[in-house]
């Protein structure tokens, strides 16, 4: 097989053209026969038994040329692509300018490669400066989220129901005197305020003690599912069994020493803050990170093929059919419930994969100019990583990732390597700095535009 690769005139798309010998052609041909033999009857033959050259008599050779196209199709482009040793991203648009037996097979192949990228300043870049403070009221609201997370649920003893609390009950509930399907439930846990049940049902019960039967009144919505029921006045006769409440730890020793590894909650709250500090850090420096990448990509040129953002396209739009298919809807039933086709679907998504691309482009760049390279080591402790996440054996989860799923995950550990290298240089500065700068820049600019206004109305007043 051989491969000519020809570069088009429109930028960042190649022909290839691929010629198949003539030897493996008829090889194809005679596989084809052998896949379509069966469906074949020609008078004073068995079905199945028409030798090659009688049917290629009958009909002409060219009955087995498209099947043998297909058969050879893959493999040949498949082998012509890498052989070409261009970064192709697109499908292929193939033609066959030659088939005929005894000949060799030649097609040609036109698609997208990958774009070159004139990088900007990707080192030295000015992000804003975040502050990463942490205050009382931080540490507060982290140990009150702790404490709500201990919270018991006892029982309530001694006063009435209150918002928060829930009732376990027993109801039944009538419309224009007789009881309706659905509207009738034992010991039941009712959580007051969540606004669970029909509109007013809550609030009725708040103030109301263990052991009260208390009759309540509400109006189904118009909206109702129950279509006999909306819009329709109902009455409920509820019994209450129970009413327990959520009871918040204390702050204080104990408590510190049931969440924590320290014994005083002096000791607690100075390691929250030390976590917070810690967090607010690693977000401040992913939030300047991902500021640094939009100024670098802003920076950079490059031309990308539409072919590259279709493909993207596509590839969210399946990514989101299978997250859909976790929740048991498929994408045709999302589309109908958002009301919109596949191809606007395909327009809503087409800024943010052009974005994508854009930024594992420049992230690619930066990895080759700066010569970082991953290695199957590296590839292979990320794997022992995900491993003990899900709590799988290394090696058995090595099995399950392919080749391509390697090249990715290279692809992954080197943006983080490139974000990390871009990370120390950056020159973080105050927003007001930045906020004084940007509104100096427009001051100048409208000075600018006000300046050569009044010289072309001097200029018309000379005239």
């Amino acid at each position: 097989m051989s491969v000519q690769v020809e570069h088009l005139e429109e930028k960042n798309k190649v022909r290839l053209t691929v010629e198949v010998s003539a030897e493996e052609f008829g090889a194809a041909m005679l596989e084809a026969y052998k896949k379509q033999k069966k469906d074949i009857s020609i008078p004073g033959f068995r079905k199945g038994k028409v030798p090659m050259n009688m049917i290629e008599k009958m009909y002409g050779p060219g009955v087995f040329y498209e099947e043998a196209a297909n058969i050879l199709l893959p493999q040949a482009y498949s082998s012509a692509a890498r052989e070409s040793g261009e970064e192709i991203i697109s499908r292929p648009d193939i033609d066959v300018t030659q088939i005929e037996k005894g000949k060799p097979f030649i097609f040609t192949a036109e698609v997208a490669v990958k774009p070159d990228v004139a990088l900007g300043r990707y080192m030295g870049v000015e992000v804003t400066e975040i502050d990463t403070e942490v205050t009382d009221e931080d540490v507060m609201n982290e140990i009150d989220r702790e404490r709500e997370n201990n919270a018991r649920i006892v029982n309530v003893e001694g006063r009435a129901i209150e918002n928060g609390d829930t009732a376990v009950i027993d109801y039944e509930g009538f419309s224009g005197g007789a009881a309706f399907e659905g509207g009738k439930g034992e010991n039941h846990s009712l959580e007051i305020g969540s606004g669970s049940f029909i509109p007013g049902f809550e609030e009725q019960l708040v103030g109301k003690n263990v052991g009260d039967e208390v009759e309540v009144n509400v109006t189904f919505p118009e909206s109702y599912h129950a279509e006999d029921l909306a819009g329709k006045d109902a009455v409920f006769q509820v019994k209450i069994h129970e009413v327990k409440t959520r009871e918040i730890p204390e702050l204080d020793d104990e408590f510190a020493q049931d969440v924590s590894e320290f014994d005083t909650v002096d000791e607690y709250m100075a390691s929250v803050r030390e976590k917070i500090q810690e967090r607010k850090k690693a977000e401040a420096v992913q939030t300047q990170k991902e500021e640094a990448l939009e100024k670098i990509v802003a920076d950079s040129g490059m031309d990308i093929p539409s072919e590259m953002i279709d493909m993207q396209c596509e590839n969210m739009i399946n990514q989101y059919a299978q997250q859909m298919a976790q929740q048991g809807l498929s994408l045709d039933q999302y589309l109908k419930m958002a009301g919109i086709t596949l191809e606007e679907l395909g327009n809503q998504v087409r800024p943010e994969a052009e974005s994508h691309i854009r930024q594992d482009l420049v992230l690619q760049a930066i990895a080759k100019a700066e010569g970082i390279e991953v290695t199957d080591a590296e590839v292979d402790e990320e794997i022992e990583q995900m491993a003990a996440v899900y709590n799988m054996k290394a090696e058995q989860l090595k099995e399950y990732v392919t080749e391509d799923e390697r090249e990715d995950m290279k692809l992954d550990i080197a943006a983080r390597a490139v974000l990390n290298r871009v990370a120390e240089g950056m020159k973080p500065r105050a927003k007001a700095e930045a906020d004084e700068e940007a509104e100096q820049a427009d001051d100048s600019a409208e000075y600018a535009q006000a300046a050569g206004g009044a010289e072309e109305e001097a200029a018309g007043t000379e005239a």
